[in-house]
């Protein structure tokens, strides 16, 4: 179904054999050198729509949040275009999710200041299938908020969104007060509330998160600090026992992390899929694990993309095929990759 019409990616080692496909969807020949990072998502209508913060660099003045989609059934994706309306500052960390009720959410970030530690999340919403949207509105006011993973709907029928507190004012280093957190949604009153802030030894920043039972909730987080070379860094995980409101403090988990994001999520047959760069300095390999245990081991593990490169920002779905979808950003933050394939091809590494 999905035709790799672009080059399929030779430093990433998969052969046509592997089980995964990975296209490239976007690089340096769309105009806007910096495109990073991306999200996607599957609409009712069967086609994928795709987002990226799009521009010169990811501090400049024309960021902006870029849309391009993959119809059902086609095989090349659409020219990248600027959403609109779009917010009077730069914007960045496009987050796309339809919900259960049909609507489009798209979240992302304004930065008024220099740096990422100004930011404040907005939201806008589509009720057409991502044609066109409502107009950017603050969803949260405390400078420093900033969200990357996609949301997740309860069983109460509530969404839970990840959010991030991040502080130190520095491109280069994040504060160890820096904090996860989550905003959930009323559907019903349509009104959002905060849950308590993840606190952890070095801070952490993007979590993502799924749901084992309808009470018992994990997510896992980037680590905080500098991108200095270490022996102690490690993804950070916290769990919830109460569907959500609450969280535990932070503890590192037995992932390494190179101070860059994390993807997690539950499968439609239950098993746990987390996609991480399988290094404490680099951002390669780039591998997803399998838990088929609620989270108490992940035996199944494979490199999806390794190389010279760097390979950041997984975000992965599920689409109603059963295929699993990773997009993530390379060479320097340039180019958009698409990974797909069956569960299956990570079950049997082992």
């Amino acid at each position: 179904m999905y035709h790799v019409f672009a080059t399929i990616i030779l430093c990433a080692g998969l052969s046509d054999n592997s089980g995964i496909v990975t296209e490239r969807i976007f690089g340096p020949e769309i105009p806007g050198k910096y495109k990073h990072p991306a999200a996607i998502t599957e609409l009712d209508n069967g086609d994928l729509y795709l987002v990226y913060n799009g521009g010169s660099g990811e501090y400049s003045a024309d960021s902006a949040v870029h849309w391009s989609r993959l119809r059902r059934g086609e095989n090349k994706w659409s020219a990248p275009q600027v959403v609109t309306p779009r917010p009077k500052l730069p914007e960045g960390n496009p987050v796309v999710w339809q919900a259960p009720d049909g609507l489009v959410w798209l979240f992302s970030l304004v930065r008024p200041g220099a740096t990422w530690c100004t930011s404040q999340i907005t939201a806008r919403i589509s009720n057409d299938g991502a044609k066109t949207w409502s107009e950017p509105e603050i969803l949260t006011m405390e400078e420093g908020m900033m969200v990357r993973a996609k949301p997740i709907a309860l069983p109460s029928g509530d969404y839970l969104l990840p959010v991030y507190h991040e502080t130190g004012n520095d491109p280069e280093w994040t504060a160890p007060d820096t904090c996860s957190l989550f905003l959930r949604y009323d559907v019903k009153n349509k009104k959002w509330s905060e849950s308590n802030r993840i606190k952890s030894r070095l801070g952490n920043l993007q979590p993502a998160v799924a749901a084992i039972t309808n009470d018992y909730l994990v997510c896992y987080c980037r680590r905080g600090g500098d991108y200095k070379p270490t022996k102690g860094g490690y993804l950070v995980r916290s769990e919830s026992h109460d569907g959500g409101r609450t969280w535990s403090p932070g503890k590192d988990s037995p992932f390494p992390n190179p101070n860059a994001a994390t993807d997690f999520m539950k499968l439609q047959n239950g098993h746990l899929l987390l996609v991480y760069n399988d290094s404490m300095s680099l951002r390669t390999p780039l591998t997803v694990a399998i838990s088929t245990d609620e989270d108490r081991s992940y035996p199944h593990r494979r490199n999806i993309a390794e190389g010279p490169h760097d390979f950041g920002y997984p975000y992965a779905i599920q689409t109603s095929d059963g295929k699993i979808h990773v997009v993530y950003t390379s060479n320097q933050r340039t180019v958009i990759n698409h990974a797909v394939f069956d569960e299956s091809a990570i079950l049997k590494e082992k």
